[in-house]
């Protein structure tokens, strides 16, 4: 799976209540997430994000609660995937469960700028700057991660015919 877009770039430690305020955790609606994703930290975010597009940021991305939200709310925005230097751990898991592409790569987050167009096969884990002309390895998720990603999430992997 090959996926393509312009960046937004974010810090260390962004956490789940920039990710999607606690405030809008009445809803279950994705479009109703999607439309406040990131808003605490880019109040126009949700009016730049194209579909496709990439956040990279920094360490520890996805700290704080364990809300399944903010990966939905960040999916459901538009956003084709998430380079970071490292995850928050229950971040991670709970991307894979609803099909958030995810890499770690500090070198790509240490060169990549904002408005950058970034491509990346997912499956071998090469992201290419293609603003700058440079590339970068990330270890890409075994073939049976990828394929619940590519489901849609672990709910519609295992409910596949």
């Amino acid at each position: 799976m090959k996926v393509q877009g312009k960046v937004f770039k974010f810090g260390n430690d962004v956490n789940t209540d920039v990710i999607i305020p606690a405030r809008y955790l009445n809803t279950t609606s994705h479009q109703e997430l999607a439309a406040h994703c990131m808003e605490d930290i880019d109040p126009d975010f949700i009016k730049k994000v194209q579909a496709g597009d990439i956040i990279v940021a920094g360490d520890n991305f996805g700290c704080g609660s364990s809300r399944e939200h903010a990966p939905i709310a960040i999916k459901a925005s538009g956003v084709s995937l998430v380079i970071a230097n490292s995850f928050a751990r229950i971040f991670y898991r709970n991307s894979i469960n609803i099909g958030l592409p995810i890499l770690e790569c500090p070198e790509a987050v240490a060169a990549i700028a904002e408005g950058d167009t970034v491509s990346c096969d997912l499956g071998e884990g090469v992201i290419c700057d293609l603003t700058t002309g440079k590339s970068f390895k990330a270890e890409p998720f075994p073939e049976f991660i990828q394929k619940i990603i590519a489901d849609g999430g672990l709910m519609k992997h295992l409910t596949k015919d």
